[in-house]
C-alpha cells in the first residue's frame, strides 16, 4: 500500500494512493502509524481525490526524531577514498528541516549547498534492543528523502549537524510505502538527476550496514518510536566530491526517482 499526507480542511490528513487518486483518512498518517493501523483502517472518503489535484505534505508531519546515517554506501566511501565504517554513522535532523514533495527550498546564503539522494525507512511499533532478525517486523514504510547538506558548515566541526539542520534540508516523500509494496529491503533502486542530468544512482544491496542492521544498533541504544524517521545514506555522486564540484543554485530542479518509491520533486531558490 501507498500513503500520503495531503491537506484538509482542518489539517494534515492521511490518504491511501490508488489508481491516481487519494482517498482520505479522518486523521493524520502521524496517527494511524502511532495507532499501528496500517493497513487496517479505512479510508473516510470513498471517492478519492484526483493526486493532482491534492497538495500533498511529508509523509510524517511532526516525527519524534529524524536520524540520518553518514558514509553508509560502500561506493560513497570508495569515492571518498575511505574504508567504510565498522559501526554506523549518524546525525539528527529535526522538523524544521522537513519539506514536501514539490516544495521551494531557500537555499541559505551563508554554504554551499549539496544534494544527496537517501532511502529511509519510518518506524512502526516502539523498539527497544530489538535482534536484527527481528527488524523487519518493526518498519511502517519506506519512502525517499533528500539530505541536503551545507558542506562547509557539516566539517567547520567535529559534529556534521551544522550543516544539516537548515531549514527545508530534508525533502521528504512522496508517499509511505509500506514493506509488501516496497518489496525487500536490500533491493530498493533509486536515482538522483539535477536538471535532468543524472548524479546519482543507487540500491540499498549497497549498503554498508544494512537496514535490519541499523534498526537493531539503533534501537540499542535508544527507544525508537512509532513515526521516527531513519534515513539510510547516500550513494556515490554527490556534488563536492565531483571535479570540477557540483554546487547547488537558486533555480536548480532536483529530482530523486525510484520505480518503489515513486518521485520526489525540489526546487532550490
Amino acid at each position: 500500500m501507498r500513503y500520503v499526507s495531503i491537506l484538509g480542511e482542518d489539517g494534515p490528513r492521511a490518504a491511501l494512493l490508488r489508481d491516481g487518486r487519494a482517498y482520505a483518512f479522518d486523521r493524520s498518517l502521524d496517527a494511524l502509524v502511532a495507532e499501528g493501523a496500517l493497513g487496517s483502517a479505512q479510508p473516510a472518503d470513498s471517492d478519492g481525490l484526483a493526486i493532482e489535484a491534492a497538495t500533498l505534505l511529508t509523509p510524517l508531519a511532526s516525527p519524534g526524531k529524524i536520524v540520518c546515517i553518514g558514509q553508509n554506501y560502500h561506493a560513497h566511501a570508495e569515492e571518498q577514498g575511505k574504508e567504510a565504517p565498522k559501526l554506523p554513522t549518524f546525525f539528527a535532523k529535526f522538523q524544521n528541516a522537513l519539506a514536501p514533495p514539490g516544495a521551494t527550498v531557500k537555499l541559505p546564503d551563508w554554504s554551499r549547498v549539496d544534494y544527496e539522494a537517501e532511502v529511509a525507512f519510518v518506524i512502526g511499533r516502539r523498539a527497544k534492543a530489538v535482534a536484527e532478525a527481528d527488524a523487519l517486523d518493526f518498519i511502517a514504510g519506506y519512502t525517499l528523502l533528500n539530505d541536503l547538506s551545507a558542506r562547509d558548515y557539516q566539517f567547520k566541526t567535529p559534529q556534521w549537524m551544522p550543516g544539516k539542520v537548515f531549514d527545508g534540508s530534508a525533502p521528504c516523500g512522496p508517499a509511505l510505502v509500506t514493506p509488501e509494496e516496497a518489496g525487500p529491503h536490500d533491493a530498493i533502486e533509486f536515482e538522483l538527476r539535477l536538471n535532468g542530468e543524472l548524479m546519482q544512482e543507487g540500491t540499498t544491496a549497497d549498503l554498508v550496514h544494512s537496514i535490519p542492521a541499523l534498526l537493531a544498533y539503533l534501537s540499542m541504544l535508544m527507544t525508537l518510536e512509532p513515526g521516527d524517521i531513519v534515513s539510510t545514506g547516500t550513494p556515490a555522486g554527490v556534488g563536492s566530491l565531483r571535479d570540477p564540484r557540483v554546487w547547488l543554485a537558486p533555480g536548480d530542479e532536483v529530482v530523486i526517482s525510484s520505480e518503489r518509491l515513486g518521485v520526489l520533486e525540489t526546487t532550490l531558490a
